[in-house]
């Protein structure tokens, strides 16, 4: 079985030997779906988060309208846990994602994921990782290494202006970095422990 405290409890069950070693099966309130770093849909047997909507998911977090912003993006409970969907439909539990990580940029709270999905808007940008870095200004900066698509260039400036564009000042970009390509685990999905490692 699968459930959290915002799901009002179970959302996934079965008996055990009907596939062990799973979550067990999607229940009939819930809709549930595995998602990468951007809330693309991944296909059967990959690893991502799990993600779910229904009428068990809680209204949200009590005066935390940027959690929730956060939380139910895409209209969706993001659980911060990671699974796999096979294809009879059970459930594999992974594991916790990564600590939500959050910015605060001159005692601003910024999450990572509202930033890069603001920068993936640009045409010439292919993929992106947003973390915090140590500024002398702010105390914390809000770093993007990013790489582009094909034939298309970008500056530093026009990114970071475009993203004001997008979101509050306060969240763009302080530090932008352009790489080839960036580094990834191996199932596929960005590194982002060595990419803040290597580019911090």
């Amino acid at each position: 079985m699968y459930g959290q405290t915002e799901t009002s409890g179970l959302i996934t069950f079965a008996e055990y030997f009907q596939k062990p070693g799973s979550a067990g099966a999607v229940s009939a309130l819930a809709d549930i779906r595995i998602v990468d770093e951007f809330d693309a849909l991944l296909p059967t047997g990959a690893i991502g988060e799990i993600v779910v909507r229904g009428p068990l998911v809680f209204q949200g977090y009590w005066n935390a309208e940027e959690l929730n912003a956060l939380t139910f993006r895409e209209g969706r409970h993001h659980t911060g846990d990671l699974g796999m969907m096979d294809a009879d439909g059970f459930l594999f539990f992974k594991g916790r994602k990564a600590e939500r990580e959050l910015i605060k940029p001159g005692g601003e709270n910024v999450f990572p994921a509202e930033v890069e999905k603001a920068i993936l808007k640009h045409e010439a940008v292919r993929e992106v990782c947003v973390f915090g870095v140590p500024d002398p200004k702010f105390g914390e900066g809000i770093k993007a290494v990013c790489s582009l698509n094909p034939g298309k260039s970008l500056t530093k400036e026009d990114l970071i202006k475009f993203c004001g564009s997008l979101i509050a000042g306060y969240k763009k970009p302080r530090y932008v970095e352009f790489v080839n390509e960036l580094p990834k685990t191996e199932d596929g999905a960005i590194d982002r422990q060595r990419i803040k490692t290597d580019f911090a």
